[in-house]
């Protein structure tokens, strides 16, 4: 499993962003795609995720300003970012599973294939 994400870039705060991962070897309906973001000299935390069966998790911090989804046909999975803030400046990583139950989709270590990263820049 390939996964391949892009979109990100230097925006405003207050400004949108979509963020992209193109997925190649496995089919997105099929597994469980995750996002997650890591600070300058932070952790890699949790950001959003979707099962296969479309439940989906955000972290608190983007409730209501990020929205994750997917395109069964072009075998993408997007995590749309509205109302950008500073402390939203981080890399951020895709990830897939298989077999990821919900209790865990906010745990890196649940997920088997990872991305290789997009900057996303937040400017105040």
């Amino acid at each position: 499993v390939q996964l391949q994400a892009s979109g990100g870039g230097l925006v405003q705060a207050g400004d949108s962003l979509r963020l992209s991962c193109a997925v190649s070897g496995a089919t997105v309906n099929r597994i469980s795609m995750g996002w997650f973001r890591q600070a300058p000299g932070k952790e890699r935390v949790f950001v959003a995720a979707i099962k296969w069966s479309s439940e989906t998790s955000y972290t608190d911090s983007v409730k209501g300003r990020f929205a994750i989804s997917r395109d069964n046909a072009k075998n993408t999975v997007y995590l749309q970012m509205n109302s950008l803030k500073p402390e939203d400046t981080a890399v951020y990583y895709c990830a897939a599973g298989n077999g990821i139950i919900m209790s865990t989709m906010n745990r890196a270590g649940a997920y088997g294939y990872w991305g290789q990263g997009t900057q996303v820049t937040v400017s105040s």
